[in-house]
């Protein structure tokens, strides 16, 4: 049972760590833990003065930066409820969810509050930049404050800002609040906001610290969007609790800047989503396992092993030679690549998680780790297949616990839906469970496709809108070889009656591409649209068969 809540753990490493780098921006700004704690000082003055009260909703939707954390640690720490969104979204989509959230302020870039329209989102009072913490917009009160916040700062910490001016509004009476609102996609109806409270987010920090604990030696690179719950939660929240340095590389980096950061942090441990380890295994370890003269030298005994090891070392040394662990989830691992990364030896474990379980619901460390499973259940969640044979027959996968959401904002018609009379919540997962506990999926009854940089890429918000192109009737979206690609069947009839000739009818495809790219974020967008020839095949209740188009 969860009982302390993590901002308690977040005082904490400030008190041991005060002078040692907590939030770092790759090669430009480094906070200290002291520093961490007088921006949300000062955030708490501003706050405060603003009437913001506890549970009112605090939205942040900016690049992935050092200041980007400090942000949700100065809204959680406050009692606030803080709202991630997603930078990648469109403008509409922020607008939308910015409003659909009941956001009081917002933290985000400069560029995307020049693409907003301040109209749609009558509730905010203040737009924070969170590249300087200066306001891009406020009404009258909230000018005000800013432009008074030094002097309010000094006022109230005469003597100067110490450890023991470091109080937190928050406390383990608190922990059953509402602490955060995570959206799963940019849909502009009835969007889904995971609600998630301080003990959700508290269970799953609990569980990274005992079974991967960190302390102040310790530092990290934060990769994943933190707007989204992966990267939210196992590459911020749960190492600044246990004290390690995060360095932060703003836009996604080029390939190059993402090792050196890797090779001067030296990361204890790597969070990732299979896509990237299948990459370096393509780029960098087939190709050297690949050779001739390899392939003989493989097969012979004891020789194979000194080379597997000192092909582990050279993969290990390239991120910094100090992994303890390559974590990956979100999707299951190429079989090839685990077999390779079997034989070599490598520290990796894919796990299994969502949202709304703030995230994990299985995992196991590297060495009892079973390939092509996801590990078992975390300690502070049940779980459950909705089978008569749950080791032999695959079953929904359902989920209780202390890191379990307690349902979507503003939608109590896709709350209800979620869980089960008994309260276990419906993963959408197929799956079985082993003898041993080991959790194996077998399916996905969901369509969810997980981008490059760990983003939940939802197919049927973008066919909704090939849907609407002239003369398309259906359409699929499918990820070949990490790409998406729309299957599109055309209306003849209607392109007959246009009068198209046959040059016109060969551009279509591209047109619609284009066209729909307009609209989507850059982690959604079509890299092909292909022309089937005929409907696609139908299930009797007249949904297409997704499962034929792979």
């Amino acid at each position: 049972m969860t009982e302390h809540v993590f901002t308690n753990l977040v005082h904490n490493s400030i008190m041991e760590y005060w002078d040692k780098p907590a939030l770092c921006l790759f090669h430009h700004e480094e906070i200290t833990f002291a520093g961490l704690a007088e921006h949300i000082a000062r955030f708490h003055i501003l706050f405060e003065q603003a009437g913001i009260k506890r549970g009112d909703k605090i939205a942040l939707c900016a690049k992935n930066t050092n200041r980007w954390a400090v942000s949700f640690l100065a809204v959680t720490t406050y009692g606030a409820v803080v709202v991630p969104i997603l930078s990648d979204f469109t403008p509409e989509a922020i607008n939308n969810l910015v409003d659909h959230s009941d956001s009081m302020a917002l933290f985000t870039d400069k560029e995307i509050w020049e693409q907003l329209d301040i109209k749609l989102m009558p509730k905010l009072k203040a737009v924070v930049n969170p590249d300087d913490f200066s306001l891009l917009w406020g009404v009258s009160k909230a000018v005000e404050l800013f432009e008074n916040l030094d002097a309010n700062f000094a006022a109230k910490y005469p003597d100067g800002f110490s450890k023991e001016d470091v109080k937190f509004r928050v406390d383990d009476s608190n922990i059953d609040d509402l602490a955060v609102i995570n959206y799963t996609s940019g849909t502009t109806s009835a969007p889904k906001g995971v609600m998630l409270t301080y003990k959700n987010i508290s269970a799953s920090v609990d569980f990274g610290l005992k079974y991967r604990p960190c302390s102040g030696k310790d530092s990290i690179v934060s990769m994943l969007p933190m707007a989204h719950i992966y990267g939210l939660i196992f590459e911020f929240v749960y190492p600044i609790c246990g004290g390690a340095t995060i360095y932060y590389l703003g836009k996604s980096p080029a390939p190059s800047v993402l090792l050196r950061a890797m090779k001067e942090v030296h990361p204890y441990l790597l969070v990732t989503v299979p896509l990237v380890m299948e990459k370096i295994y393509k780029s960098s370890v087939k190709p050297v396992l690949s050779k001739p003269a390899m392939k003989i030298l493989t097969h012979i005994p004891l020789l194979n092993r000194i080379i597997f090891k000192k092909v582990r070392e050279t993969l290990d040394n390239a991120f910094g030679g100090n992994v303890v662990e390559y974590i990956m989830g979100g999707a299951a691992l190429n079989p090839e690549v685990e077999k390779c990364f079997r034989k070599i030896g490598l520290h990796y474990m894919v796990g299994y998680g969502m949202t709304e379980a703030a995230p994990l619901i299985a995992y196991e460390t590297w060495d009892k780790y079973v390939p092509t499973s996801c590990g078992k259940k975390v300690d502070c969640a049940t779980v459950k297949i909705d089978s008569e044979d749950p080791q032999r027959i695959a079953g929904e996968i359902l989920v209780k616990g202390d890191n379990i959401c307690i349902g979507y904002y503003k939608n109590e018609e896709a709350s209800a839906n979620a869980f089960t009379e008994d309260g276990f919540l419906r993963t959408g997962d197929l799956g079985v469970i082993d003898k041993d506990g080991n959790i194996f999926i077998k399916g996905r009854s969901k369509s969810m496709i997980l981008g490059a940089n760990g983003q939940n890429i939802y197919p049927e918000e973008i066919e909704a809108v090939i849907n609407t192109q002239d003369f398309v009737v259906e359409s699929v979206v499918v990820d070949r070889a990490s790409k998406l690609v729309g299957l599109v069947y055309l209306d003849n009839d209607a392109i007959k009656k246009a009068g198209l000739d046959e040059e016109a009818i060969a551009d279509l495809p591209e047109k619609i591409r284009v066209s729909v790219n307009r609209s989507m974020p850059s982690y959604s967008l079509l890299t092909k649209v292909e022309v089937m020839l005929e409907p696609f095949a139908k299930t009797p209740k007249m949904s297409i068969k997704r499962f034929l188009y792979k």
